[in-house]
């Protein structure tokens, strides 16, 4: 049997298989965050598709941290009862669930939230909006709105959590020169920059306990001008791992910056599969916690040389579960054909529509090859 489907287990959560659905904004809650039956029946497909862990998409911890429209919440103690039926229906189906936290930073839509942009610095924001640089009580508040949230999802019933802190969000700001101009504790140096984060770990742990997995999904490499190096994703890696995360979810790329975003188009042969694993195998043998690998995975072989070489634990992706949500099941039972997906990024711009994110292509039965995206992508 490939190690694929071997189980395994992460701070006590038990995992059918290696495969992971990487956190994904479906558009699919109501204006202001609530679960709706469509996002449950999304969810619970892909628990009967045989996906080892589910992460929710990013999930705003506080009003102002909400970056898409129609995006899921966990902000306030009266959305814990719908996320309740969102795990109740997963784990019928004998999926495993995360919930991704995030909070969008200077990427969050004000008009939306009727509220300013928090940023780590109003220097490292070119054409900011509105903005409110974050002082040392607002750091305190947005720890405390983190591991409030930690506290919602388990008590709604999630496995465990995910702090998003990859992509140019707020977090992700944080560890990034491009974004963190502080010349403050949190400024400077990478342990300075990754200091929010092992707070963030501990506030966390506080509401949650030392039994409930927590995970952490950070950039390998902003590849954008003065961003998070290599190098430094490293040293925060360590950090992370010392400070009690129990896996790191390794992708790349700022949004809204093109062809080195996190959603590449085009992902058409092996070559162009998986494009952080070289940084992921620099990684690897360097961290003492799991690590799962995002980023444009489309095909079994591929994903299997990477966990049988030791370059990854986990392999996740995004993109090809919402084309084919029955994915895994196909490869379980021999059909190890390449993932249907074709890497166009037309699913979000129904997103962006009110109409939530789905597969346009497979919608018309159409075939297209390196296309364009049509929409900003926010997955790998």
């Amino acid at each position: 049997m490939s190690r694929l489907f071997a189980g395994s287990v992460i701070n006590g959560m038990p995992l059918a298989n290696r495969f992971v659905r990487a956190a994904t904004w479906e558009g699919m809650a109501t204006a202001d965050g609530a679960v709706t039956p469509r996002l449950i029946d999304t969810l619970t497909r892909l628990a009967r598709g045989g996906v080892g862990l589910i992460i929710s998409s990013h999930a705003y911890v506080s009003r102002a941290g909400q970056g898409t429209p129609w995006q899921l919440g966990v902000y306030r103690d009266e959305l814990v009862e719908g996320l309740k039926a969102l795990t109740a229906a997963v784990h019928d189906h004998g999926g495993r669930i995360v919930m991704q936290l995030a909070h969008a930073g200077a990427f969050a839509e004000t008009e939306l939230s009727g509220r300013p942009a928090l940023v780590v610095s109003r220097a490292g924001v070119a054409d900011a909006p509105p903005a409110i640089e974050l002082d040392g009580r607002q750091i305190t508040a947005l720890i405390a709105d983190f591991a409030a949230a930690a506290r919602r999802a388990r008590q709604a019933g999630f496995d465990g959590v995910e702090i998003h802190a990859a992509h140019g969000y707020l977090l992700s700001q944080f560890l990034s020169p491009a974004f963190n101009r502080r010349q403050d504790e949190y400024g400077g140096a990478i342990a300075n920059r990754a200091r929010i984060h092992v707070a963030l770990a501990r506030a966390v742990r506080q509401e949650v306990g030392d039994d409930y997995p927590l995970l952490i999904k950070m950039n390998c490499s902003d590849f954008i001008d003065n961003g998070l190096t290599a190098e430094d994703s490293l040293q925060a890696a360590r950090l992370f791992a010392a400070a009690g995360f129990d896996a790191i979810e390794l992708s790349g790329g700022i949004i809204r910056t093109g062809r080195l975003a996190p959603s590449r188009p085009g992902i058409n042969s092996a070559e162009r599969e998986a494009y952080f694993r070289e940084q992921a195998r620099a990684l690897k043998g360097k961290i003492p916690i799991p690590l799962i690998l995002v980023g444009g995975l489309r095909s079994f072989e591929v994903a299997e040389k990477l966990v049988d070489d030791g370059i990854a634990d986990y392999i996740s992706m995004s993109r090809p579960f919402i084309r084919e949500p029955e994915l895994i099941r196909r490869w379980q039972a021999g059909d190890r054909r390449r993932a249907a997906c074709v890497s166009d990024n037309l699913c979000f711009a129904p997103g962006f529509a009110g109409k939530g994110v789905y597969c346009v292509t497979r919608e018309r039965g159409e075939v297209k090859k390196d296309a364009e995206p049509d929409a900003e992508p926010v997955c790998s």
